[in-house]
């Protein structure tokens, strides 16, 4: 075992052999039991292989893979020769199932693709390289399958392999084997082939043991996510997670982000032992020389600062039956932290035949692209060829809870990094204060005709008769003319609820106070204008039901919309996510504007 495990995945096209190498070699090299092999036997007389030995059998365990011929589910082997110890996923072929393939690839250090002899590289070859390439596999075995199919050609199986090399030109990689094989015949699996003496490497299997997986760059510093806070009693509290790389030693000083608190390692827990270092890829529990507020998802680092942004570029895989479009709203999870997340921007997809960049404004499944997401809290996270741990991403649904999509962070988006806030003499403080005023922008959300404009503008009348200074920024008032360029789809929506809130903000900056009324839909939108207005955002839910609503229909909206006139009408064909924790819930039904604005200037209190 003197070369440490590997981990590595088979993939291909369909019917490349995968499974069926995988299966030989484990044959060949004396590596079943007595039971599976006389069961192998046993299979492969009712097998596909007209009653010769059928070693996929070994590997396809689902009823529907043997009636088909086919990989559809990740079959994972564990093994070991007298050299090293692997784990082998092997992965479904079929286009339909490349999110399973993801998922293989995601865990592996080497991946073996098997490209057919009698057709050479195909898209699917394509599609599993530049996949493995994403999910960082730096190790490629290019196994030119089914030799014995065109007499072991060694022109054909040259001038695949230079096809080959031209498609591993597009990638990263550390090494690159193209070995010629017979997964049904044993050539070149376990022991060098006889059939193709013009082959003068190693067999696949002697490859495997021989490697050195090994990187030569080391990733910066120590990091450890954090997964737990562990508080048994009033006298303990550690936070407990596994290293992710790098090691921490007892007196070590840290920082803890995204907060970036400062403190010195007390104490370092191995399970219940109490030790004076810790390794990458070791559990621990970390307790400190001070109390931090600390939680799930925050990242605890020495000597490594990993970057802190709202929005990032990432290369993804989009999964889901349904196509993805720029705006719409996931949760994103990477590492221990789960945030919500809005696709703002698909850049461009990636050519699966060519790899050229495509202009495009929706994915469908199994296709590439690079993109634009915004968080709702900041990220901690690294280039995924820096740290897998703060690289690595998924996407999750937020309706369905499924994964949607998985991919990797390339770049940080945050375009203030060369920008400074240029502080000046007069404060915001300071014009509040000439105005006899607190600055403070009311968001009021609901359904097209629920009353918001109507409360907004009795509300003004109200605090104009007050003596206060007052703006209300009305959403169509709006969409004449700050946002006279955007339209309706998603995108464009988020950026008008975006360019609102910063108005609303320049406007409380200067102490005026702020009267929106606009639909909103996604809590994720509103989170987006809070997070922007910070403590002077204040949301009301004007919860006037729909049948009230759609009643009104001052601008007989609701009734196109149920023409199918208008798509993606908020209350008919698009939903509306109700505020979780609102500043103030009001029902117009049946109220007249007045007596609203009377019941909000209450509430408003303190503000006043």
């Amino acid at each position: 075992m003197e070369n440490g495990l590997l981990k590595f995945i088979s993939c291909g096209s369909v019917d490349d052999g995968k499974s069926t190498l995988i299966g030989h070699m484990l044959y060949d090299a004396k590596l079943l039991f007595a039971d599976q092999e006389r069961a192998l036997e046993l299979d492969s007389k009712l097998g596909s292989n007209a009653g010769g030995m059928d070693y996929s059998l070994l590997l396809d365990g689902l009823m529907a893979e043997r009636e088909q011929g086919i990989t559809i589910d990740v079959a994972y082997r564990y093994f070991s020769t007298e050299k090293r110890s692997f784990i082998v996923a092997d992965t479904p072929g079929h286009e339909e199932y490349t999110r399973n393939m993801a998922v293989g690839a995601s865990f592996a250090d080497l991946s073996v693709i098997l490209v057919d002899a009698c057709h050479g590289v195909l898209p699917q070859t394509r599609r599993h390289a530049r996949i493995c390439a994403m999910m960082g596999v730096r190790h490629f075995v290019l196994a030119v399958n089914k030799m014995d199919l065109i007499q072991y050609d060694f022109r054909q199986f040259q001038k695949i392999s230079k096809s080959i090399r031209v498609l591993m030109s597009d990638f990263d990689y550390d090494t690159l084997y193209v070995i010629p094989v017979s997964a049904t015949e044993g050539e070149n699996i376990t022991s060098q082939s006889e059939k193709m003496p013009w082959f003068h490497g190693e067999p696949l299997l002697t490859y495997l043991e021989n490697i050195d997986i090994r990187t030569q760059a080391e990733t910066p510093g120590a990091l450890l996510p954090v997964q737990r806070v562990c508080r048994p009693d009033h006298t303990f509290r550690g936070y407990a997670g596994q290293v992710a790389h790098g090691n921490f030693h007892v007196g070590d000083e840290i920082n803890v982000l995204p907060g970036g608190s400062r403190a010195v390692i007390a104490e370092l827990y191995r399970a219940d032992q109490k030790v004076e270092e810790v390794h990458e890829g070791e559990p621990v529990t970390m307790t400190l020389d001070r109390e931090i507020d600390i939680s799930r998802s925050d990242m605890i680092v020495r000597d490594y600062m990993p970057r802190i942004s709202f929005l990032i570029g990432a290369n993804l895989l989009w999964m889901d039956d349904e196509p993805l479009v720029e705006g719409k709203n996931f949760l994103l999870k990477l590492s221990t932290a789960t945030v919500p997340a809005t696709v703002m921007r698909i850049r461009y997809k990636i050519d699966i035949q060519s790899g050229a960049e495509v202009s495009t404004d929706k994915l469908v499944k199994n296709e590439f692209a690079f993109c634009e997401i915004s968080t709702g809290v900041p990220l901690v996270f690294d280039s995924f060829g820096v740290s897998h741990e703060l690289g690595g991403l998924i996407l999750i649904d937020r309706v369905t809870n499924s994964t949607a999509a998985c991919g990797t962070v390339e770049q940080d988006l945050g375009r203030d990094k060369n920008l400074t806030w240029q502080q000046l003499d007069i404060t915001p403080k300071l014009r509040e204060n000439q105005m006899g005023q607190k600055a403070f922008t009311l968001w009021m959300t609901g359904l097209s005709g629920s009353g918001k404009s109507a409360l907004a503008n009795a509300l003004e009348k109200r605090l104009f008769a007050m003596g206060k200074h007052t703006m209300v920024l009305d959403g169509d008032n709006i969409r004449m003319g700050l946002c006279s360029d955007l339209g309706f789809g998603s995108t464009d929506r988020i950026e008008n609820i975006r360019r609102v809130a910063e108005v609303a903000k320049l406007l409380n900056d200067a102490g005026v106070i702020v009267l929106t009324s606009f639909i909103s839909p996604h809590r994720q939108e509103r989170r987006n204008a809070g997070r922007i207005l910070g403590n002077k955002y204040l949301e009301i839910y004007v919860n006037t039901p729909l049948e009230e609503c759609e009643r009104r229909d001052v601008k007989g909206l609701y009734k196109a919309a149920r023409e199918g006139k208008i798509r993606n009408f908020t209350g008919i064909s698009s939903p509306y996510e109700e505020p979780e924790h609102p500043f103030m819930t009001i029902d117009t039904t049946g109220r007249e504007s007045d007596d609203c604005a009377l019941e909000v200037l209450r509430r408003l209190g303190e503000w006043l």
